[in-house]
């Protein structure tokens, strides 16, 4: 296993708070770091160039505070999402699987989304592995979503990295999973789609990628899927990579 220490120091870190277990059987972490999300870019070596400024579109959310638990060290390390439906055929779990553990195993960090679906195969895969993950989900790290996530997203916050944009209680709507994606993208050097509908909210991913100048990686089996119109709209980009192999990603993330 990679060795990856935390040696972040900013932002105030929450007092140990008492031990809540949710009746999902969730413990949510009770050590909570917020830090502003430009600070945590520059931390994280992907500052945002002035021009891409803007992730979540609002002026007063343009430096919004970011909540973390876990290893922060992380994000210094080669970070590539792995993303995609939540309803995934077993073809693309299993190819999902594979990429998270193929990546983990070259010293790359899988990033995901802690969805269920290839989101959950992707952590799952790299953590067998031996390897490092972090997630960043749509809900207040005191929360869990799907519940039946609850004993991976424990083991991600003791031993890897959680990640929300949302504050300690706030409400989750719909709107905050396409913020999530964003701030994944930002977090990543590249993002692998493994499987997606003309629908899926994985697109908002996809966009931002372009628009930061990160990789977007299409699984070859959705660039020929032909009951998809999507991947049209991103194959001429000049940082689309149609994905056949792992090394199609190493080779370009250095």
């Amino acid at each position: 296993m990679l060795s990856m220490g935390l040696d972040h120091e900013a932002g105030a870190t929450s007092a140990p708070s008492k031990t809540v277990v949710k009746r999902s059987g969730y413990v949510p972490p009770q050590h909570v770091t917020p830090i502003p999300l430009g600070e945590l870019m520059e931390y994280a070596g992907r500052p945002i160039l002035k021009e891409q400024e803007g992730l979540f579109k609002k002026p007063e959310e343009r430096d919004p505070m970011i909540f973390y638990s876990g290893d922060l060290g992380l994000l210094k390390f080669k970070s590539i999402s792995v993303i995609g439906a939540r309803s995934a055929s077993t073809e693309a779990l299993m190819r999902a699987s594979r990429v998270a553990r193929e990546l983990a195993n070259a010293g790359v960090v899988v990033t995901s989304g802690l969805a269920k679906g290839i989101d959950t195969a992707a952590h799952t895969a790299a953590i067998k592995a031996g390897g490092r993950t972090v997630s960043v989900i749509g809900t207040p790290l005191a929360s869990v979503y799907p519940a039946e996530n609850a004993a991976l997203q424990c083991e991600i916050y003791e031993n890897h990295l959680l990640v929300s944009h949302l504050h300690p209680g706030q409400r989750t709507f719909q709107s905050d999973f396409p913020k999530r994606n964003r701030l994944m993208a930002a977090l990543s050097d590249g993002s692998v789609i493994v499987e997606a509908s003309d629908t899926s909210g994985t697109l908002h991913q996809a966009s931002e990628c372009i628009r930061l100048g990160r990789w977007l990686f299409i699984m070859k089996s959705v660039m020929d899927n032909k009951d998809l119109s999507w991947p049209e709209r991103f194959r001429n980009e000049p940082k689309t990579v149609v994905l056949t192999s792992v090394n199609d990603i190493l080779d370009r993330i250095g």
